[in-house]
């Protein structure tokens, strides 16, 4: 079906876009403010706006003073009784849709509402502006002679109370306009599929005869796929399959750690790589260069954005500003207000700004220690209450802990390296980590979607640290003292192998 008359047409349209986003990078400033006071106005006569008093706010200072800083848990009692058929509670028109994502501290997952507005002002949009800031830097463009293959997350929609709750990429997909539908693979029914295993067996027969030239997804999961359709089709890289690829967008977790091995898949250098940032709370930033990973924070969204820097930095407590006083190079938490209710929400994402005339930002990590290089958004909660469970099941104690990651290779799945210094160690290691790795499943949605069949996340390694090994550490890093802490996790593998190393060094200096 698609040929090239088709990309011209569907080209000539996502252009058109462009003045549109010309507008907002001329008048940054006034475009928020505007935005700002349209979700007062619309949503003053909600159970939250008559609360915060919406119709008496004048200016930023009064919408500061009288709206609080809010985390999911603060909002989380508004958020169910929406989920039971409740609405006008902090949005005027009726929200049906919910992204279930994980992350909380103390519930296993956060269901975040979508209004209509979100969905076509905000998501949909930014899945346009994708391809209409790739289409107007890379005139050539033979995108939509072919297919983009999307790799959504497994979930399907689930009906709860009158309300749909799923996967944000499963709620998109289910209201995809059906130009996008008929350029993108796979198709719908596969799309939406709840079985990972039979899901990507699906898009692989569907797509491996087609003429793909694009690829959407995250970085974890897209490399699961391509190594699959490799084993399927016998073939030496992806090129003898797709030999028009030309672009991967991607988002979600940190690309750098699977750059060596997408150049090894994709061997040609005119590919193109463009990050985007998402969450199921908005679309926030695309990447607008061809070859540059800052991302353009995009203003027209129906998002208002506030930065808390991080030096004084106090959960809900904090003190925000707004993007007219935001500067380069400090590491602020992202706070956002939406078309989709969410009011002065902590996001729990931190950025950097390294461009204020275009605003461009880049992600830094978030407000608190977490790993997330498969998607699994671990966090410290979740892995001091697994190990709560499985020292009580087998009597141990714990003195200290860090954990990396272990990056996936073509052969190998990724995983979790835990180097643990025991008061009182298990009798038996391999029960220990089978406890700790249910207790995470049980705790952390994503944690058990990645774990699912060892695909993305092997069973967790851990090593048993010899007395002393990280007060050393800290010591040789002249970092003794309360205010010290071993950071517990991390996205990266440095503290890992420093203490591997020096636990190696050690050993032997003891024998």
């Amino acid at each position: 079906m698609p040929f090239p008359l088709v990309n011209s047409i569907i080209s000539w349209f996502l252009k058109k876009r462009k003045h549109q986003i010309e507008l907002f990078l001329k008048y940054p400033l006034d475009v928020q403010e505007e935005l700002l006071f349209k979700l007062l106005n619309t949503a003053k006569n909600t159970a939250f706006g008559k609360e915060h008093y919406f119709s008496a706010i004048r200016d930023y200072t009064d919408f500061t003073n009288v709206v609080p800083i809010q985390k999911y848990e603060s909002i989380e009692p508004l958020i169910e009784r929406c989920r039971k058929g409740e609405q006008n509670l902090f949005w005027p028109t009726d929200i049906k849709w919910f992204a279930k994502s994980s992350g909380t501290t103390n519930a296993k997952s956060k269901f975040i509402p979508v209004s209509d507005e979100a969905l076509e002002y905000c998501h949909m949009k930014a899945g346009k502006d994708m391809l209409c800031l790739y289409i107007n830097n890379n005139e050539d463009t033979q995108l939509f002679t072919g297919k983009g293959l999307k790799l959504g997350g497994s979930s399907a929609i689930y009906e709860d109370n009158n309300s749909y709750f799923g996967d944000l990429s499963a709620i998109i997909t289910e209201n995809l306009p059906f130009w996008a539908d008929l350029s993108s693979a796979p198709s719908v029914e596969v799309a939406l599929m709840p079985e990972w295993e039979t899901k990507m067996e699906a898009i692989i027969n569907e797509t491996v005869n087609e003429n793909i030239t694009s690829l959407v997804g995250v970085p974890s999961w897209m490399l699961v796929l391509l190594n699959r359709v490799l084993e399927k089709t016998g073939k030496e890289n992806i090129l003898e399959v797709w030999p028009n690829l030309e672009v991967y967008f991607h988002g979600g977790v940190n690309f750098n750690p699977y750059r060596e091995q997408y150049k090894k898949l994709i061997p040609k250098e005119s590919f193109r790589y463009y990050e985007t940032y998402n969450a199921s709370e908005g679309f926030f930033g695309i990447q607008d260069r061809n070859d540059s990973d800052e991302l353009l924070l995009m203003l027209d969204y129906g998002i208002f954005y506030e930065f808390i820097p991080m030096d004084s930095f106090d959960n809900e407590n904090s003190k925000a500003i707004p993007i007219s006083e935001v500067k380069k190079d400090v590491n602020y938490a992202l706070v956002i207000t939406t078309n989709g209710g969410l009011w002065r929400y902590l996001v729990g994402d931190t950025v950097k700004f390294t461009s204020l005339d275009p605003f461009r930002i880049k992600i830094t990590g978030r407000t608190k220690h977490f790993i997330n290089v498969f998607g699994e958004e671990l966090i410290i909660e979740n892995a001091e209450e697994a190990l709560k469970v499985a020292c009580k099941k087998t009597n141990a104690t714990i003195s200290d802990y860090t954990v990396g990651p272990i990056f996936m290779t073509s052969t190998s799945s990724g995983g979790h390296e835990w180097i643990i210094e025991f008061n009182k160690a298990p009798k038996n290691l391999h029960y220990f980590t089978e406890l700790l790795d249910n207790a995470l499943k049980s705790i952390n949605s994503d944690y058990e979607a990645k774990r699912y069949h060892n695909l993305t996340l092997a069973l967790p390694k851990i090593h048993i640290a010899e007395e002393g090994l990280f007060y050393n550490w800290l010591k040789q890093k002249q970092k003794l003292g309360g205010q010290h802490k071993v950071p517990r996790l991390s996205n990266s593998r440095d503290f890992i192998e420093e203490l591997l190393k020096l636990s190696v060094n050690q050993q032997s200096a003891n024998h």
